[in-house]
């Protein structure tokens, strides 16, 4: 885990200097720590069970989000500044997803992700739903328990999950030429996650 903490270490340092706080070793040497200590505890042993899921980095950037919240920042203070800290690795999927934007057949890409990722959720438990329904051209899920958030609550941030609810409306934000993506609620702050994507026919 000693690299990875050294990777998340410079990535939390680029977060606070986009947020122009205090980007002294010491306060990136708190971070790591408290990384270190959250990676040994009893709740990552808990939460590190899903194949699905990456663990170690959602815990990462929730021990981002418990040290930025010393400086009294809003909760989406701290997602925008957080998401500016993995820019690069949000552009890289932008660019990706934008070139499969262009596919006459991204429809059907996205619905072949939603279906594997759905065996896969449904398979190790990570995410519980209610109803996961495939028709012909439109996919439309609830989503009434997810790892994410449990893992975030377990820190009394539950809000600050947004960070992650979020990627998915990112993602369709770039794949709009064929597709429709509705969020009508997500898990952050509401009882489900309830989604529809949907192909859009000329």
């Amino acid at each position: 885990m000693e690299k990875t903490i050294i990777k998340y270490g410079k990535i939390f340092q680029k977060v606070l200097k986009e947020a122009g706080l205090d980007d002294t070793k010491q306060n990136i040497s708190v971070y790591e720590k408290r990384l270190e200590e959250m990676y040994h505890s009893e709740n990552f042993k808990k939460h590190n069970i899903y194949p699905s899921t990456n663990t170690p980095h959602i815990y990462a950037v929730i021990a981002m989000c418990l040290e930025l919240k010393k400086y009294n920042l809003t909760d989406q203070q701290i997602i925008d500044t957080i998401n500016k800290g993995f820019s690069r690795r949000r552009e890289f999927f932008r660019r990706l997803i934008r070139i499969i934007d262009r596919l006459p057949g991204s429809y059907k890409i996205a619905e072949k992700w939603n279906i594997s990722d759905h065996e896969k959720r449904e398979k190790d438990g990570s995410l519980t739903y209610e109803y996961f329904n495939v028709s012909d051209g439109k996919i439309e899920y609830n989503i009434t328990k997810c790892i994410y958030t449990e893992m975030f609550e377990t820190y009394g941030i539950r809000s600050l999950c947004k960070i992650f609810c979020m990627t998915d409306t990112t993602a369709y934000e770039n794949l709009s030429r064929h597709v429709k993506f509705i969020r009508h609620s997500d898990l952050s702050d509401g009882n489900c996650c309830h989604d529809e994507i949907i192909e859009k026919r000329n």
